[in-house]
């Protein structure tokens, strides 16, 4: 099913955004300011915002509730690769040669009315439209319900998802939200290049053989931008196109501005409570 995104038959809420471009970051510092947004977007100490960021070194970050047992630490710090709980669900994710997105919002904001899944749908358009600007013919998919053998699987891009985004029957975004406190996050990620697989060398499995099935799975059932263009695509092309995609599907005004002294101070705060906390990530 191809998506017209200029044609989109859902209502868009025209409406202005911040825009925050941020450098490369340790994951930790990037889930501690996504939730300081979170917390000031909901209070209406900050506009709705729209962030783009990456991550450095690469980061495994795993769902709020997924267990720990799933990941081989050993290896990962093996790799020198870090690990961050996320705020949000879901499964694993391996973040490097990546554009991050996040949206947060008042749970007032009409970007977001009509419960979770209608806002995937919906944010799904602005993915849509972005892709289309790099050059990509997208599906969106529908409604899925997982069975309990599906919900224990350890990788987000193994899983399928309610209104996912697809190229060539392959998986390129998967995004998490979070609703708390009278607020709405929403983030994402797309690779842009690199083996999609490299995410299961820092999994736990019985034995070598089911770690290669796992490469196998990922690899088949998702891919970077850069395998589905056929060139590569800069993060700051990656950017450029959420900005305008965003745009031009959902009727978004965006003005360029920077975190406020209190989100940086609430970061901060959330990096020690939480995100760099040992017991937090490994509390499962």
């Amino acid at each position: 099913m191809s998506t017209d995104v200029y044609n989109d038959p859902m209502e868009t809420h025209g409406s202005t955004w911040r825009i925050i471009l941020s450098p490369a970051a340790r994951g930790a510092w990037n889930m501690a300011v996504d939730e300081a947004i979170l917390e000031a977007t909901a209070a209406g100490e900050s506009p709705p915002t729209l962030r783009l960021y990456s991550w450095a070194p690469p980061c495994l970050s795993v769902g709020s509730a997924q267990p720990i047992s799933q990941i081989d630490l050993n290896k990962l710090h093996e790799l020198g690769w870090d690990i961050v709980r996320r705020p949000t669900g879901g499964r694993a994710i391996l973040h490097t040669d990546e554009i991050t997105y996040a949206v947060a919002a008042p749970m007032h904001d009409p970007n977001f009315e009509g419960g979770v899944l209608h806002s995937y749908r919906y944010f799904s358009e602005g993915l849509i439209a972005a892709l289309s600007i790099l050059g990509l013919e997208v599906e969106i998919q529908p409604e899925v319900a997982l069975n309990e053998a599906e919900r224990s699987q350890p990788v987000c891009f193994e899983l399928p998802s309610s209104y996912e985004l697809t190229v060539k029957d392959k998986k390129l975004v998967g995004s998490a939200q979070l609703r708390r406190k009278g607020g709405v996050l929403q983030h994402g990620t797309m690779p842009l290049k690199g083996d999609i697989g490299r995410i299961s060398l820092v999994l736990s499995f019985k034995d070598d053989d089911l770690r290669r099935q796992s490469q196998v799975k990922v690899r088949d059932r998702a891919s970077p931008l850069d395998a589905l263009l056929g060139h590569s695509v800069s993060w700051a092309q990656a950017a450029e196109a959420i900005t305008q995609g965003f745009s031009r599907a959902l009727g978004m005004n965006f003005e360029t501005s920077q975190l406020t002294k209190k989100e940086i101070q609430r970061a901060e705060e959330l990096l020690q409570e939480r995100y760099e906390n040992q017991s937090w990530t490994e509390r499962l």
